[in-house]
This record gives structure tokens, sequence and C-alpha cells, in this order.
């Protein structure tokens, strides 16, 4: 049933209905009032809007944080190692950050931040309303977000204490901690904060640090180039790192560039010339690089400050400066790396370091080269790269950067070996062969491998024993077992001078005649006898004990530790330093049969250099916090202290300074006189099996060691000595730090008197004793050489043959067999530390052939 309906005064035809007519309007009228609803609605939502604020006003506010992070600035700041020079060499922390004061960031980097940010930072307040109205209509007209509206005050909020997630809700809180942080802070400040905290990928914060990353240098010294990349990456870190995705890099670099030519920063000229500028962006994927490489050491020092500070080692700022000095550190690194290399290349080719399956297609081959070379940094100077190609003019590689090249000629000398037909799958290099990248010195590349042997140097300064370099291998990255510190090996006869130095103690002389004859010793019951020998296996007879250092002798060696006893050398020798629990208690240890570090030994041969204080080496000079506050501050040490006791007299150490000089003028240490020097002195040392090669030398103002071998101990390869491996390394180091240094002789001390002496037998060369031939030796004051009449078996005319005079069984003797030992026995002495001055007449003693009391 239908609703009845009134019926209008007029009715309607009966055809088709009556189309209504349009009603008369007031002008405007429709227009007006859609405009009011408008506008009404603005005013509701605007009401809406004030409402929520003022709800969110009363709820958040007192809700949020203070602002202690932001005025009282205090970021978690890395530890930094310096050397004396104050040359960064190691940074330990979380964070990669380095603060950078407001007045120093260059202006052309707060131009460009700014213009990639948020170009209206000084004109607007907290909120940039015209910036959130323009990224409302970019995300309207794309669907989606597009742009963001955040401003730099509001980025501070979020860096210094919200989460990265997008919620309603914590944009609300953001733009509510940026009025705060508007409220407290100038704008100069919260661009400071920004600049120092935002967060730019590889662990970096603040620009300062990014610099450092990408490029290995300062703010300061970056082009505008490279300014536009760093101001590009806080929108997104991980896709514009350089480092990892180039490309798109330079795309967003660009974009900042055009961003600062529009607002006027720079002009069409800079914006043209900084598009084709090289970016010089550093290989390795966050990995710091520093001017000098001291890895190991600064390794050392972040040990230190943990056992010292804890884990706020890692966040509190300290700064470290080390005793390290720039040139010598550099040149010490680079003689390792020279010295290993050329071992290496003495040893021959071994084969590619690896192998990659590339595929047929050359751009997927470059793929898959390129994915392989990723986790192959470069090590001790050698890139990787993976042999493309093998053809007749050369062999054409693939670099980790991309860069091809084609290695022919000289390049091929080392590996050719590699490149026979008949080469063993070991060695061959093929397509796919992960080859090392050396470069020559005219340019071009070479192939090598990398080294399997390791090394160390350390050098320091005898009378300080601040070490100004410590290198503990070929290459920290690869290897970070530190033989610097950590290293005990056998010093084979590197060892001998402390033994001789304990019988100079006794009355041992450079002329003193040793004789170098076949000796046996029978070390106990049910024991074969042990009978040393020389390196040739050849016996010299009666020598001077200097030549017998100076070349080495095993066996007149071995007559000196039982002539001074065993107890008495082993524990003269700990007082240089050297732990007694790593001295056997055997004459083995006469030729190295101990354990010691290259730093112990070079402790110890410095008591030599400095005239005999045992002093601490020393790796720190400064310890400073973040507000610059010095923490502890090393004092020199005084000679002749508590913390650097006399050990050996200084006639002691200047007898055997000269004796070690004669290593170098005539004995195993030649290879030294081509440094043109003649205060050098030092010692070979060379262990059995060629396991360990070693050099200990110095002059008044370095004492450098260097050693080499394997981790695993095996054999360097026959013939591969001290003076073949460990010398050539200390060489090329020294050259370099001494370099200006004066070379001033070495003056005997008041302790020590000038003789003549029969070379022949080192007697006196007195009265009816005396020879034409006879030369001027050294002598400590209190054991003159002896006067031949007085002793038993020597011949009583001078023109008579010479008395061959040696040890037997730790007792001296003639060379007739009769003791001439001076007093108890060696087994019945009881070890005492050598006292400086003359020896009483109740302290026991022996006298060496050729001195006496």
């Amino acid at each position: 049933m239908t609703e009845p309906t009134l019926q209008p005064d007029k009715p309607a035809p009966s055809s088709s209905p009556r189309e209504p007519k349009p009603r008369p309007r007031k002008p405007g009228g429709a227009g007006l009032r859609t405009w009011q609803s408008v506008l009404l609605g603005l005013v509701l939502l605007g009401l809406a809007g004030a409402l929520l604020l003022g709800f969110c006003l009363v709820l958040l506010w007192p809700r949020l944080p203070d602002l202690n992070k932001v005025t009282d600035y205090r970021p978690d700041l890395p530890l930094r190692v310096y050397t004396a020079q104050g040359t960064l060499i190691g940074e330990f922390g979380v964070q990669r950050r380095a603060v950078i004061p407001y007045d120093q960031v260059p202006k052309q980097l707060k131009q460009a931040v700014l213009a990639a940010e948020d170009s209206r930072f000084f004109e607007h307040g907290a909120i940039d309303f015209a910036g959130v109205a323009r990224a409302a209509l970019a995300d309207f007209g794309a669907g989606g977000a597009v742009q963001g509206a955040s401003t730099i005050t509001m980025q501070v909020a979020r860096d210094f204490y919200l989460s990265p997630e997008k919620t309603p809700l914590r944009k609300i809180v953001e733009a509510l901690l940026a009025y705060k942080i508007e409220n407290t802070l100038t704008k100069d400040q919260i661009l400071d904060r920004y600049i120092n905290q935002v967060y730019l990928g590889q662990r970096a914060y603040g620009f300062a640090a990014a610099a450092q990353v990408y490029y290995g240098k300062p703010l300061s010294e970056l082009s505008l180039a490279q300014i536009a990349v760093l101001a590009g990456l806080p929108q997104a870190p991980s896709a514009y790192n350089p480092q990892n995705s180039l490309k798109l890099a330079v795309w967003r670099q660009h974009y900042v560039l055009g961003r600062m030519l529009a607002l006027g920063d720079i002009t069409r000229a800079q914006y043209e010339q900084a598009l084709k500028a090289p970016l010089n962006v550093l290989a390795g994927q966050g990995v710091l690089h520093y001017d000098v490489d001291a890895d190991y050491a600064a390794e050392a020092v972040r040990e230190i400050m943990v056992a010292r500070f804890g884990e706020a080692a890692y966040t509190d700022g300290y700064k470290v400066t080390t005793t390290l000095v720039d040139t010598d550190q550099t040149a010490a690194d680079a003689a390792v790396r020279a010295g290993l290399l050329a071992y290496d290349r003495r040893n021959g080719w071994r084969g590619p370091e690896g192998r990659v399956d590339l595929p047929e297609n050359p751009q997927d081959a470059t793929k898959a080269a390129l994915a392989a070379l990723k986790t192959r940094p470069d090590v001790g100077g050698l890139k990787a790269a993976v042999v493309l190609q093998v053809e007749r003019k050369g062999v054409v590689v693939l670099r980790r950067d991309g860069q091809q090249e084609t290695i022919s000629g000289e390049g091929l000398a080392f590996c050719r070996p590699g490149l026979y037909d008949k080469a063993t799958a070991a060695r061959r290099i093929m397509a796919g062969s992960i080859v090392r990248l050396h470069a020559l010195p005219k340019g071009g590349w070479e192939i090598l491998q990398l080294p399997q042997a390791q090394s160390a140097l350390v050098s320091l300064q005898p009378q300080t024993g601040a070490i100004q370099a410590w290198v503990g291998g070929f290459d920290f990255n690869h290897e970070k077992f530190d033989h610097v510190d950590q290293a005990f090996r056998q010093p084979g006869s590197s060892f001998k001078p402390f033994i001789y130095s304990a019988a100079v103690a006794e009355g041992l002389a450079p002329s003193t005649i040793i004789d170098d004859a076949p000796i046996s010793i029978n070390p106990g019951p049910g024991q074969p006898l042990w009978q040393p020998h020389n390196y040739e296996n050849e016996f010299a007879g009666p020598m001077p004990a200097s030549a017998a250092l100076a070349h080495s002798d095993n066996v007149a060696a071995v007559r000196v530790v039982l002539a001074v006893g065993v107890p008495y050398a082993r524990f003269h020798a700990s007082q240089f330093g050297l732990p007694l629990d790593q001295i056997p208690p055997y004459p083995t240890m006469v030729l190295g049969a101990g354990s010691f570090t290259p730093l112990q030994m070079a402790r110890a041969y410095a008591v030599f250099a400095n005239g005999g204080y045992l002093v601490q080496p020393t790796l720190i000079s400064k310890i400073t916090d973040a507000r610059g506050n010095v923490l502890y501050e090393t004092t020199k040490q005084a000679l002749g202290q508590p913390e650097t006791p006399r050990i050996i007299t200084p006639g002691n150490a200047y007898l055997m300074t000269r004796m070690l000089q004669d290593v170098i003028q005539e004995g195993t240490g030649a290879a030294a006189k081509s440094l043109g020097r003649t205060d050098l002195a030092g010692k070979t040392g060379t262990t059995s099996n060629f396991h360990d090669a070693w050099f200990d030398g110095y002059n008044h103002n370095r004492v450098t060691v260097t050693w080499v071998g394997y981790n695993q101990p095996r054999s360097l390869g026959n013939g591969e000595q001290g003076a073949s491996v460990a010398l050539p390394i200390w060489i090329q180091y020294m050259r370099t730090a001494l370099n200006g240094d004066p070379d001033i002789p070495w003056a005997p001390p008041p302790d020590v008197v000038q003789i003549p002496v029969n070379p022949a037998t080192g007697f006196a060369s007195v009265g009816s004793y005396a020879v034409p031939n006879a030369k001027e030796a050294y002598f400590l004051q209190q054991y003159p050489p002896l006067d031949p009449s007085v002793v038993p078996g020597v011949a009583t005319s001078a023109s008579a043959p010479a008395a061959a005079v040696g040890t037997s069984g730790g007792q001296l003797t003639s060379g007739s067999g009769e003791p001439v030992t001076i007093g108890p026995p060696p087994s019945t002495r009881t070890p005492t530390p050598p006292q400086p001055g003359p020896a009483q007449n109740n302290a026991p003693f022996i006298v060496l052939p050729g001195a006496g009391k």
C-alpha cells in the first residue's frame, strides 16, 4: 500500500514527468555556503588539533626527557692512540666518532648539510610547516611516502632520544622534543650537535669520523665533491655508502650539489668542477686507514687501557700518546715487509692462494671475480686480484676496485713456474686463480704471493726505554699475533753476549785466548756425551774471545760458560731482564736454548748500549681524558735509580760493545758495514735447523732487534741464517732511523785500562816476553793481563812457540793441561749479583787465560 500524496494545484500532464524548473538563486549564495562549510571544517579541525595538541602537552610534555644529553654534550668517544708526533695510529670503540668544534667545521660542509636536509633551518622553528605541506603534496601525488619533512632539530631529537621506528606517537614526541630543544639551544648549537652526532654508516658517527672512514682525511682537507657525498649520507647511510655502492652515492652527490647551486651556495663553475672531481674513496668497507701503520703497537696500548679502565676505555674518549716516532715506525714497517718479501722470493713460487669458478660470459665472470675479491683485502701492500685470462702477451687480472691489468715481462718473473704447461695443479696459474699484485718501482705490477713466514722488529732508546718502532708481523689485519711481545723464540747465538758478559765480570777480555778445539761433555749418568760443534763443523784452534764471538764460534762459547759455571752464568744473564725460568740450567743455554721475545732481547741489549743499566721499556708517554686532563705522564728514567739499577759495570758494557763491534767489522754481521758507521754493535742469531733468525744491534741512541721465523717453528731453509734473513731488515730500518745521528766513537770508561799484549797468547807483552807485534788491548782495571813470567807452563822465552790456552771441564788450563784456576772451582760458587768496582780479596773469582787479577 502506497502512502497518499498531496495533489498539486495544477494537474500534471498525463505524458512524461515534467522536468523540474530551477529555483531562482541569490547571487553567490551556494558558493558562499560551500566556503563557509570548508571554513567551518577547518575551524573544527583546528580546534580538534588544538585540543589534541593540548592533550599531548598535558600528557607528554611532563614525560619528555631532560636535555642534559644535548646541553651537556658528552657523546661516547672511542679510545684513540697517537704517535709522539700526534699522528693517529689506532681507534677503538663501538662508535667511531670524532667531535669537531663548530667553528672548525668547513663552511661548505654546513652549506651542503643544510642543502640536503633542511635548507630553511635558520628561518623556521622546530617544525617547518611549509616543508610539511610540500612533503604532504608530494606524498599525495605519488600515492605514498616519498618525501620527509623532519627538520634538523627533529633529527637531533630522534638521534639523541628516540628509536628510528615510524609511528604517529613517536612523531608527536619528536615534534615536542624539537620544540623543547629549540627553546633551549641556539640554531648553531643544534647544528653542531647534528654534525657530530648523526650516523653516517660504517660505525661512523658525525662527519669528522666519516671523513676518516671514507677518505682517510680530516674534514678540512676534503674537496667539495667529497663533502657532497658525505652530506648525502644521513638520508640513507647504507644505500648511499660510497664504499658499497659508489653509483648511488654519486647520484645522491649530484642531488646535493644541485641543491647547493640552486641555493646560491656554489657557483656554476664550482658545480661543474665538483661533478667531474675524483672522489678517491678508500677501499675496505669501514677499515680505518692511518698515515702511519702501527696496528700492533696500537693493539698493545688497547690491551693496557682495557686492563686499567675496563669497558670505559672504549667510550670515555681517552687519548693515549705513545713513544713511537713517525719516521722510525714507517721505516720499520717497510723494512719488515721488504725483508719478508725478499725471503719469500728466494724460496720460490708456491701457487695461487685460491681459485674461483668463472662463468663463460665476460660480464658474469667479472661479477663472480669481484664477489670473490670482497673477502680478500689488501695485505701488507699486496693487492688481491683474480686472473681473467692467460694469454701469450701476458696475464689479464681484475683488481678489487674493478680495474683490469695486464701483467707481462718483469711482472711475471717470480710466478713464471706457474705458467709452464707442466706446472702442478697447486702451482698453476689459470683463469680464476687468485693472486697478489705488488707495485713495481718503475710502475706497473708484478705477481707475488703472501709470505708464510713472519717477522718482528722493535727499536728503543737505551737510556730511556722509550720504544720508537714496533712491528709485530707482516700485516696486523692478516695476522694479529704480535711477535714483538708474544712470540717466545729461541735466540740462538744472540744469547752468547750475556754469557760472555758473565765471563768479563770474572776477568775475560776481548784479547783472552780461547781454544776452539773439540770438546766432549758428560751430561750425566746414562746420557750420551754432548759434543758441541761449530756451524761448518770446523775448528779454528786458539783465538781471541772477540774473534770467537764475532764469528759466533759455538765450541768457544761452551768453554766460556763452563769456565764461569752454569749457575753463575744463568743468574748473570737473568739480571738483563731475561726471566730466570726461561733460561735452561744447562751449558746449552749459551747456544740460545732458552726462549725470549724480541722485546725482552731489546731490553737486555740496551744494558750494553747505555753503560750497564737495566731500563724498563715504555710504549705509553701520556694518557688524557676527553676533556684534556692528564691522567698519566711518564717521567724520564734516571739511570742508576731503583727502577733502573746498574747490573754490570761501565767497563763490562764497554768491553762487550767492543766485541760486538767486531761482529760487524769482521764477523757474521759484516753486511751492516754498508751503513758506513763505526758506532754499530750487534750479534746474529740462528737456531738449530734454521728455525729462527735474529739480529740484535745498537749504537748510542738505538737498540733494534729483528726476528724472522714461522708461527709453527720449522726450518727457514738451509743457509737461511740471522745474517741473511734478519740482518737485512735491521740494516734497512737503521739506515732511516740513524739518518742525521752523529757517528760517535765509544769512549772507554774509567774502569777500563789499555795495555799491550801478545796477540798469540793474550798475555801482557812485557819484559823479556815483549813481542814486536804487540797490540793494545782493553781490560777491566781490576783484571789486567797476566804476566807470563808467573804463569806455570808458559815458555820462558818470548821467541818460543805460544802455548794454546783453553778450558777443560770448567777449569782453565794452559796448553799443557795444567790448571790455572784461582779461587774455588765454578761448581762451588754461589751466584751473587755482579758488583761494580774492584773485586774484594775474599770474593771468589776465576781468572781466564790471558787475564789476571
